[in-house]
Order: C-alpha cells, then sequence, then structure tokens
C-alpha cells in the first residue's frame, strides 16, 4: 500500500513512464549492446586518449551521445534496473549476485523488456554474459526472462567460476556448448549476433547483447601479439577495448549489408563504471576506474544511440539518464507495453532519439546496497547529507555539510533531498 501511495506522490516531481507518441509505423529493431566495466572515459568520442575506438566514434557521429547517463555502480542491480525500469529497493535488487548461491533474479516477481518486446510480436535475441541464474539450476532461465534465443557466457558452472575468453564456457538455448576448446569467446558471442541479425531480417528484433569484455581478467585478444594464451595483465587493457569496438563493427557492419541500418535502433553503454583503479587519460586529466564506489567514475558511463534517419547525426546532449529509463524509451518506439500495476521509476529519452526536446529529467538516482545518492548534471547529494559540486570537484574530495552550501548549493540540496527521501 506504502509503494503505490509513493508512486502516486512521485509523478509530478520524479521522471516517470510517459507513453508520448506510441510506436512508429513500420516497427524498428532495437540492439542495445552493454559493455562490461567501461567506464565513459575509455571513448575517443568522451575525449578518452588511452585506447582506440574507431567504430564507437563513428556510432556516435551517426547519432547522438548523451554526456550524462549512470548506472549502478555494480553488474547486477545495474542489469536488473536496465531490464525491468524500476530501482532496486523495488526489485530487490540493490547488490552484486553471490557465486555459488541459490539467489537468481525471479521473471515471475519482475517482468523484463525482453519479455515485453516478446509479447509485442518482436523476436528476441540475448547474447553474451547474463549472470542472474545458475544454468544448471535454472536450464530455461533466459527463455523464461523473454528471450526466444540465446547464447551466454555460463558464468558459474558445476560449484566453479568459469572463463569468457579463450575456451569459453558457453551456455546456449539452455544447453551447454561442448565446440570451444581454443576458440574465443567474445567472437562466438559475436558470431551468433550476426546469425541472429541474418536470420530475423525479414521481421522485428529485439536483440540484447551484454558483452563479456572488458571485464577482468585481462588477456591477449586473437589481435594481440605474440601468445594468445599468455598471462594477462594491465598491459592487454588497450587490445581488450580495442577488440570490444571491432566487434560493435562487425554488428554495424551487418546491419548495413543486410540494409536494415535505417530500420535499427542501436543502442551502446555500459554496466557500471571501469574496474577500481585502473587509470585512463582524458585529455591530460587521468581518470581512476571507480567500479564498486559511489563515485562518479563507477556510475558515469557510455550511452550512444543511432537510429540513421531518425537520430540527429554527430549530437552531444547533456540530458540526464539512468539505467530505468531504457524500458520506457524502448516501449515508445515499439509499442511494447511495461507491466501494468507497479511503479516505473523511467523517463522515456525517446524524443531525443526523434529530434525533439522531450522531457528530460532533473536528476538522477543510484543505490548500491545502503549507499544511495541523487545527482544532475552539477550538484550530487548522498545519503549522508555530503554535497558536492561534481562539475567543479569531480574526485568529490571537498563536500559541502548542511548550512554551508555555496551559491546554488541550497537550491539543489533541497531538490535533492526530496528525492533521497521519496525513493526509498
Amino acid at each position: 500500500m506504502r509503494t503505490l501511495l509513493l508512486a502516486g506522490l512521485l509523478l509530478a516531481a520524479a521522471p516517470s513512464f510517459a507513453p508520448g507518441g506510441g510506436a512508429p509505423e513500420g516497427k524498428p529493431n532495437v540492439i542495445l549492446i552493454l559493455a562490461d566495466d567501461l567506464g565513459a572515459e575509455w571513448l575517443n568520442s568522451y575525449g578518452g586518449t588511452s585506447y582506440k575506438t574507431p567504430n564507437l566514434t563513428a556510432l556516435a557521429k551517426s547519432g547522438l551521445q548523451f554526456q550524462n547517463c549512470f548506472a549502478t555502480p555494480l553488474c547486477s542491480p545495474s542489469r536488473v534496473a536496465l531490464m525491468t525500469g524500476r530501482y532496486g529497493f523495488r526489485t530487490g535488487w540493490t547488490q552484486l549476485i553471490e557465486s555459488g548461491t541459490d539467489e537468481y533474479f525471479d521473471p515471475r516477481k519482475e517482468k523484463t523488456f525482453g519479455a515485453m518486446m516478446k509479447d509485442a510480436g518482436y523476436a528476441t535475441g540475448l547474447a553474451g554474459k547474463w549472470q542472474l541464474a545458475q544454468f544448471r539450476k535454472h536450464p530455461q532461465h533466459v527463455r523464461e526472462c523473454g528471450f526466444d534465443e540465446s547464447c551466454c557466457w555460463s558464468w558459474f558452472l558445476d560449484g566453479k567460476r568459469t572463463g569468457r575468453y579463450w575456451d569459453a564456457s558457453i551456455w546456449q538455448d539452455g544447453k551447454e556448448r561442448t565446440d570451444t576448446d581454443g576458440k574465443y569467446g567474445p567472437d562466438m558471442f559475436c558470431d551468433w549476433v550476426i546469425d541472429f541479425i541474418k536470420r530475423h531480417k525479414d521481421r522485428p528484433f529485439f536483440l540484447y547483447y551484454p558483452m563479456v569484455l572488458v571485464h577482468n581478467p585481462f588477456e591477449p585478444t586473437p589481435d594481440s601479439a605474440g601468445d594468445r594464451k599468455k598471462k594477462g595483465g594491465a598491459k592487454d587493457f588497450p587490445d581488450m577495448v580495442a577488440y570490444m569496438d571491432k566487434v560493435v563493427g562487425r554488428i554495424v557492419a551487418t546491419l548495413g549489408e543486410m540494409k536494415l541500418r535505417e530500420n535499427t535502433l542501436v543502442l551502446f553503454t555500459g554496466d557500471n563504471g571501469t574496474t577500481k583503479g585502473v587509470p585512463s587519460k582524458v585529455g591530460d586529466r587521468t581518470v581512476i576506474g571507480g567500479k564498486s564506489t559511489m563515485l562518479d567514475t563507477g556510475s558515469h558511463v557510455p550511452l550512444i544511440a543511432s537510429w540513421p534517419g531518425t537520430t540527429p547525426a554527430g549530437k552531444a546532449l547533456d540530458d540526464l539518464v539512468d539505467f530505468t529509463d531504457f524500458v520506457p524509451t524502448i516501449c515508445e518506439l515499439t509499442g511494447a507495453k511495461p507491466p501494468s500495476g507497479v511503479p516505473i521509476d523511467g523517463r522515456t529519452f525517446a524524443p531525443q532519439l526523434r529530434g525533439e526536446k522531450g522531457s528530460p529529467r532533473d536528476w538522477i538516482f543510484v543505490q548500491l546496497g545502503l549507499h544511495r545518492f541523487a545527482r544532475d548534471q552539477r550538484w550530487k547529494l548522498h545519503a549522508n547529507g555530503k554535497l558536492f559540486d561534481v562539475a567543479a570537484d569531480p574526485d568529490e574530495e571537498k563536500p559541502f555539510a548542511a548550512g554551508a552550501d555555496p551559491a546554488g548549493g541550497a537550491a539543489a540540496r533541497a531538490k535533492l533531498e526530496k528525492a533521497l527521501a521519496e525513493l526509498k
């Protein structure tokens, strides 16, 4: 009862689902690519200078780049928010799933965008990192979550953590694959994605591709010099980032070959910030990866949206986006329906994809375990009362205590305090 009342109170103050103009005539295909442990600072289009990402730069030039997209600082809660459009305090997913436990995402309790798109008549497919159930115990888990076909890293099998790169452990359509020896997991997942596109080119499809790159262990890729199975380390970061970019390029090229590019929305983002401690250059500034922390480097991720002929080309937006926004956006563009009777926390950014102003958020919300913050483009308020001017202090070294807010800070504190008080 309290949740329903709270949802009503939030309609005016908080971002919410708004169906807008509905689905266009002729449903678009949607491909959502989610890189693993990729902060925005790694990409050239976001000012990154440590790595080479030409295909993602080209993707950004062909569409929109959102400068202020935020995920949860760890993968499990990020992925559940992304797939359901609901914050973790509603779904119960506020922390990382534990290996070797019976914990799993229960599709009877929460509906995913896979199930929403399947109900809307889309062919649905998923490849890469799932990590929301143990497949021996739940062999059809991905299908039960709404995806007709899947090719996933198995994550945890027979009591052991499995490999995702060389000799990858792969669970495909409810069964363990036995043909992976000597093969590179990211190639196998990408090959499956391309095959899915080709097989479904004549009907609307929704393809969710949570990549296994660029998460540790850090290992050589097929394009690395020398022994590809030599012991990895930080020296392999550049090759792994380049290979991630190469995989994206292969997928976009396939859409062109199939003459599907103008009827396909490609979304690219990351599930959380860069691995903790990994340095990257943005111009002359060194940015240290902040995965699992409540710093912006733990949650600030890239978001590129490309749909030639629909998205404005080469434009960067400062609009705020968080991971609950993907469900209402995809639903608006495709005619899919979110579940009824439950609050959807996201706010659609579909109008921006069409070149319209839309109704951007005033703030985003992030929760990891008991830690919470709300932020706008400049100000960030943690649940412990510490306020930061993150535009001027991105490393959050100079907090403003209540009553000591600088110009503009008092109004921001009041706005963000209201958000934090309502979202729990």
